[in-house]
């Protein structure tokens, strides 16, 4: 059962277009998953198109943290992860409001032993990820064996918030928005497991500058903070669609971690997101300006 349940729907006159395009979503989730990976991958490659300035941040962040490979195989890269945004779509939606059994059959799961054993230990657990296109899908998946909580950014349409937060506690045991701290504390202070991704520059957050693929990135500390706080343990978390089939795989817990330093723990959880990122680069959320605030007040992207 849910902490909070989703309130009810909002209905308004003037709501009726966000109603017809969650509709319209709803509808999509249910479409054979053949079918939905074809249409992704077209819509992937119009959104390549016509997103100009994403497309212009994934480009330039590719450049920034894949040095090692030349400018043929970054736009490789770069429209391959379009393809998967563009699939990634209808995997959010299926997540929220579709039938995940066909994922289900082929899906393998590293790690569950881990979660098992910090859960007997009556342990908290921040299972840390990256913004994978895969992370709602494979959130449900995971939730098929262990009681999983999330954080998440509230959406700006009335419609969409309920549609989503009611989708998501069809299979997650609670939701917290992402200003609801004191909820996230008390979930990890009572032994839950609470997914969670800190890899973007969240304004108005706390947050000191770590390396990302080596260069300055802010970073929250709330990973830091969550620990010192509430004694859980810190759990990579990684995910990703290989063909038509997913893996998920559970870590050990960052250690030494928390430590007294915020900077080198921000860092410490950086690098285990990169080396996430680094198994499944085109599934990654590239057009994020990730490096869009720097030391020196200069901006990475034009």
């Amino acid at each position: 059962m849910a902490d909070h349940p989703p309130p009810r729907p909002p209905f308004s006159p003037r709501l009726w277009p966000q109603w017809l395009g969650v509709g319209l979503m709803v509808a999509a989730a249910r479409l054979p998953w053949w079918l939905q990976r074809r249409l992704g991958a077209a819509i992937g490659g119009l959104v390549r198109h016509l997103a100009r300035s994403r497309r212009e941040a994934a480009r330039t962040n590719l450049a920034l943290c894949l040095p090692e490979l030349d400018a043929a195989a970054r736009e490789a890269l770069l429209r391959a992860h379009f393809r998967d945004v563009g699939i990634g779509l209808f995997e959010f939606a299926r997540a929220w409001w579709g039938d995940v059994t066909p994922m289900r059959a082929g899906a393998r799961i590293e790690g569950l032993e881990i979660l098992r054993r910090l859960q007997a230990e009556g342990r908290g657990v921040l299972l840390v990820s990256g913004h994978f296109m895969t992370l709602e899908l494979c959130g449900r998946l995971l939730c098929d064996h262990v009681p999983l909580a999330g954080m998440y950014r509230r959406h700006r349409g009335a419609v969409m918030e309920w549609a989503v937060l009611r989708g998501r506690l069809r299979y997650a045991s609670a939701m917290f928005a992402n200003r609801d701290t004191r909820g996230a504390l008390r979930h990890l202070k009572r032994g839950g497991i609470l997914w969670y991704a800190p890899d973007q520059d969240m304004r108005g957050k706390d947050t000191v500058f770590a390396p990302f693929f080596g260069i300055p990135a802010a970073t929250i500390t709330a990973t830091h903070q969550f620990a010192r706080m509430t004694g859980c343990a810190v759990v990579p978390f990684f995910h990703r669609r290989e063909g038509d089939r997913y893996l998920l795989r559970v870590g050990e817990p960052l250690a030494p971690f928390p430590t007294d330093d915020a900077v080198a723990d921000s860092a410490a959880v950086n690098a285990a997101i990169e080396a996430m990122v680094r198994q499944a680069p085109s599934q990654y959320l590239w057009p994020h300006r990730r490096f869009k605030r720097q030391p020196d007040g200069a901006s990475r992207y034009r």
